[in-house]
């Protein structure tokens, strides 16, 4: 009973792995959809300003949380929420596979060389590669942190603090709560130097 029960839970995960891969395919269409996101976040999702996200190389099923979770309100931006307007759930695949699919670029930024060796230490501390991987490079639902503006890394860092951004399942939250802002720009420098 146990052996069937494991069978049907597999099955079940493997469904939904697979419906989301077979509809996060059509990145050539979301190449198209992603023209509304270009201003902010650049057309191959490489944004020149540092207080948008990069979303290049970020990965699919992150994005298409992040859009589901705009859409729905546990994720709170004003600018997000109107953009996503007259948007479907297809649409938000296809966005997903064609930013994910794209290479991001390093950002300009002049590090800090002390706050970089500290940022480096504090992420060792909280166990960053824990969830985000090595080099922060991300996994699954998990965001792709390294080489982002430190300028976006620093606000969404305070979020999570003050608990103004919540769509973490907690994680992020209760990490935040254990550094100072001291460590977050320093946490900063050291990701913008990941690639």
């Amino acid at each position: 009973m146990q052996l069937r029960r494991s069978v049907l839970a597999l099955l079940v995960t493997l469904l939904a792995t697979s419906s989301f891969a077979v509809k996060a395919q059509d990145a050539a269409a979301g190449k198209t959809k992603a023209e509304r996101c270009a201003a902010c976040h650049g057309a191959d999702g490489n944004s020149v300003v540092s207080t948008f996200p990069i979303l290049a190389g970020q990965t699919a099923r992150y994005l298409y949380l992040q859009l589901r979770d705009f859409r729905e309100g546990a994720r709170k931006d004003p600018v997000m929420s109107t953009q996503l307007d007259g948007l479907s759930k297809q649409d938000f695949f296809d966005l997903a596979a064609y930013f994910a699919a794209q290479t991001p670029k390093s950002v300009a930024f002049r590090v800090d060389p002390a706050r970089v060796e500290r940022g480096r230490k504090k992420s060792e501390e909280v166990l960053c590669t824990m969830c985000h991987l090595g080099e922060f490079k991300g996994q699954n639902e998990i965001p792709r942190v390294a080489g982002q503006h430190p300028d976006y890394v620093i606000k969404q860092l305070r979020d999570f603090k003050a608990r103004t951004r919540t769509n973490d399942a907690g994680n992020m939250t209760a990490v935040a709560q254990t550094i100072s802002d001291e460590d977050i720009v320093d946490l900063a420098h050291y990701i913008v130097t990941l690639r």
